[in-house]
């Protein structure tokens, strides 16, 4: 017998413990006492033992105490149950391969997962990621915001199709943005029904940020246990190498996908869509660069929280407005329902809809397009039974109640107002029947015969769009319209002079608040003349001529200058101590700035700390360079921190490499600074030690000065808002760069000279593709290209007469042959203004 199955077999297939991993990694599962008691049947690839052997041993005797180490120190910050940590590069053997660990604990098991590292260079992820955040900031509007998005991970990740995905309150989605390589399908606009991604999955999604499947055609590495143990039941919901349900390898191989990748987007919590991404051959991804994803998405997600909010804040603004007038012209006034019934226009406006209905002292009130009066008693009968004294809302009234099926058309859907505290009266608004078309990527509601997976699903084959004509819903009610709703109940409900005294306090705390803003700015203005006056009175004392006091005033100026801009573009915001170091370096050191190593997390400093750490450091970069590590062509410095156990910020200071120390003959001004700005201004503690081999110092900045921030947060912009010069270019250009950071800087700066769309290549066969799909208005060529050169690709655009210029570290010194002489050539790095001048000498 042929059985017929439907699409929610899906939603009942436990993929959350498929006792597999995906094969580009292996993983192990550990007791409490670090016991191996599970292994993917893989790990003997990776660990050089049979699973005989690994089984019941102490991992202590199968990894190297540094790697045992470094998964022990990460256990700590394992605090939720979705919690997972990250360590890369880590050397599980002592025999020099590098692998990167993902540890989350699963019920009482500490799950290890490890997959060899790939080394790129040229990846910084928190660099990447506040790169793309600065491109779709500058985006306006959802949709704009969706398909930069869709571009710049497509970038990153080098996926053939990337995909914005929002899913509808009934589990089905649509594809909202999209950027796809040349020649295929586009899928933008079509929708997908809810078995697609079925409901455990999108749990899965909601929990776990990042998904990928990298080749749906590799053998998944089963899981083994020790007898006490059952791997089939290891839950691996957190997983990175968490194996595919099989259905899901088949509805991919069904839409000709070999590989993909899913970044989750979240608002307030929920699922609210992902990044879907495909690749029509294998495709694996470096840990870095899905961290990097992964990261990307989470800021992306509040990006486009917070451009939401922006939309119904402003629409909730009208309405408050309204409401206030209300409060203002109703205050005179008895409540009752002539007041009531005086507002219903404006009760419009708050809401929109298409008529309302005001349902007060058993009389009732029409207004708009609405149902007859004998209609809204009856719903008003209904609503009173199953909500009472509660606001009730649906965009599809036949749903919930089925005579609203008569008068559908009128009134399609319906959001009712409980208006006094006995289920009775109430304000019913109402929105017309939106008659809509649906592209579905194939008949949602097809049912399926079993086929070669058993009793589960065959997942559908066909994907021809599928057109639907959906009747009997109005425009949804979104949460700003519940927000006005149980606001404007409130306000009906609430004695209206203790709300008008409720909006009188308000705008006398703002007063105050300004009062207060006002003398906080005096009083700052005052602290920075007394300090440069501080400044001038110390530093004359050390200075043997007005040259050298000059020069030495003007750098501890200039330091607190530089920290007081990044503070100031940050609204006086904590700024990121990591930007301090890179400012003082860039600007004492320039090209040589490399030479200060820095490593540490993320964190911000309260401005006046930040002040403070300004002039120390700038003593300390100073110093090195005149008489330390940096005076010498060798010579380092690396600058480490960390947050302790009290949340105080620990900054130690190491040179190495430069001439011997010889401790100074006596406590100038810069010393005093160094030893004494710490203890005196921020009760923290310094101390500077004169070593031989190399000076060592070591800050420690007070817990309440020192805010954890995420990757790029706070990070100041590095563009300044200038008046757009006229564009020089149009239509597509070419940018070859194998340096992916140097190729988005580039591309920005392109985008902003006119061009329209940005070609990217890392070589000279993908550039020579890319300029057989289209020939490009203008190119811009990095001359190195690691083992090659660009020099192939300006003679084909110099065949095709299509305009270009050179970039390189060498400046005129570039070996441009004597043909190609005619291109301009511009010195990394630069900048808009460089690329501009030398777009007008191009011919």
């Amino acid at each position: 017998m042929n059985e017929q199955v439907d699409l929610t077999n899906c939603d009942r297939e436990p993929i959350h413990i498929p006792a597999s991993v995906q094969p580009f990694g292996f993983l192990l599962a550990l007791v409490s006492d670090f016991t191996i008691c599970m292994a993917s049947e893989n790990a003997p690839d990776f660990l050089g033992r049979d699973l005989s052997w690994l089984l019941q041993r102490p991992v202590a005797q199968v990894l190297a105490p540094a790697a045992v180490d470094a998964i022990r120190s990460r256990v700590d910050y394992l605090s939720s149950p979705d919690a997972v940590e990250r360590v890369f590069a880590v050397e599980l053997q002592g025999d020099g391969r590098l692998f990167d660990l993902a540890i989350h604990f699963s019920g009482a098991y500490l799950v290890v997962e490890a997959e060899p590292s790939v080394i790129e260079p040229s990846v910084n992820s928190g660099e990447l990621v506040r790169l793309m955040l600065g491109r779709i900031r500058k985006t306006e509007g959802l949709t704009e915001l969706a398909q930069e998005a869709a571009r710049q991970l497509k970038v990153l990740t080098g996926f053939d199709r990337v995909m914005v995905y929002r899913f509808h309150p009934d589990g089905s989605g649509e594809v909202i943005a999209e950027v796809a390589g040349a020649g295929l399908e586009p899928f933008l606009g079509l929708h997908y029904p809810a078995s697609d991604i079925p409901r455990q999955a999108r749990a899965l999604y909601q929990r776990n940020w990042l998904r990928i499947i990298a080749d749906i055609d590799a053998k998944p590495a089963a899981l083994l246990a020790t007898p006490t143990h059952n791997a089939g039941l290891l839950d691996l919901s957190m997983s990175v190498l968490r194996a595919v349900s099989p259905i899901h390898l088949e509805y991919l191989r069904n839409m000709g996908v070999a590989a993909s990748m899913s970044v989750s987007i979240l608002r307030e919590g929920k699922l609210w869509g992902l990044f879907a991404c495909h690749h029509y051959s294998p495709h694996h991804l470096s840990f870095e660069k899905r961290t990097a994803s992964e990261l990307f998405g989470q800021m992306y997600s509040w990006l486009l929280e917070a451009r939401e909010r922006e939309t119904d804040i402003a629409y909730e603004s009208r309405a408050h407005q309204i409401q206030e007038r209300l409060i203002e012209r109703a205050a005179a006034q008895a409540h009752s329902r002539r007041a009531i019934l005086e507002f219903i226009g404006e009760y419009r406006k708050m809401i929109e809809c298409d008529g309302i209905a005001v349902w007060s002292d058993d009389e009732i009130t029409l207004e708009g397009e609405t149902p007859t009066e004998a209609e809204v008693q009856d719903l008003i009968g209904f609503i009173n039974r199953t909500s009472p004294g509660r606001i009730c809302a649906s965009a599809e009234i036949a749903k919930v109640y089925a005579a609203g099926e008569a008068f559908r058309d009128r009134a399609a859907g319906f959001l009712a107002i409980p208006i006094s505290r006995t289920p009775r009266d109430c304000l019913i608004f109402f929105r017309r029947e939106v008659l809509r078309s649906v592209n579905w990527a194939g008949d949602p509601n097809k049912t399926y015969a079993e086929g070669p997976l058993g009793a589960r699903l065959t997942p559908r084959k066909s994907f021809e769009i599928w057109q639907q004509t959906v009747a009997g819903q109005s425009k949804p009610w979104s949460s700003a319209d519940l927000r006005i709703a149980e606001s404007l109940r409130v306000t009906l409900l609430e004695v209206i002079l203790q709300l008008a005294e409720l909006a009188a306090r308000e705008r006398r705390g703002a007063q105050e608040r300004q009062e207060l803003m006002i003398a906080e700015l005096n009083h700052r203005v005052r602290n920075i003349l007394s300090l440069v006056r501080g400044l001038v009175a110390q530093s004359k004392d050390t200075a043997s001529s007005t040259e050298e006091f000059a020069s030495v005033l003007g750098g501890r100026i200039q330091a607190l200058a530089r920290a007081h801009d990044q503070i100031t573009n940050l609204n006086w915001a904590p700024a990121a101590l990591r930007s301090l170091f890179e400012s003082e370096a860039g600007a004492y050191l320039g090209s040589r700035a490399k030479r200060v190593q820095m490593e540490g997390p993320d964190v911000a400093l309260d401005p006046k700390a930040f002040a403070t750490l300004a002039l120390v450091v700038h003593e300390m970069t100073t110093n090195s360079a005149k008489y330390g590590a940096l005076a010498d062509s060798t010579g380092q410095v690396q600058v480490i921190w960390h947050v302790d156990q009290g949340s105080r910020l620990v900054i130690d200071w190491k040179e190495s490499g430069g001439p011997p120390v010889q401790p100074p003959s006596r406590r100038g001004f810069g010393t005093t600074i160094i030893e004494r700005s710490v203890p005196f201004d921020l009760k923290g503690d310094a101390e500077i030690r004169f070593d031989l081999l190399g000076v060592q110092a070591r800050f420690v900045i007070p817990a309440n000065f020192v805010q954890m921030v995420p990757a790029m947060a706070g990070a100041p912009s590095r563009l300044a808002a200038k008046e757009q010069a006229t564009p020089r270019l149009s239509g597509t250009v070419l940018i070859v760069e194998d340096n992916l950071i140097i190729a988005m800087g580039a591309e920005v700066i392109l985008l902003e000279l006119g061009a329209r769309h940005v070609e990217t290549a890392a070589s000279v066969t993908q550039a020579l593709k890319a300029i057989e799909r289209a020939v490009p208005s203008f190119a811009l060529l990095d001359v190195n290209l690691g083992a090659e050169s660009s020099i192939p690709v300006g003679h084909r655009l110099t065949e095709l007469g299509v305009p270009f210029m050179f970039a390189t570290g060498y400046g005129e010194r570039a070996p441009i042959p004597a043909e190609l002489a005619h291109a301009p050539v511009i010195q990394k790095p630069y900048t808009r203004e460089v690329v501009e001048k030398a777009l007008s000498k191009l011919k």
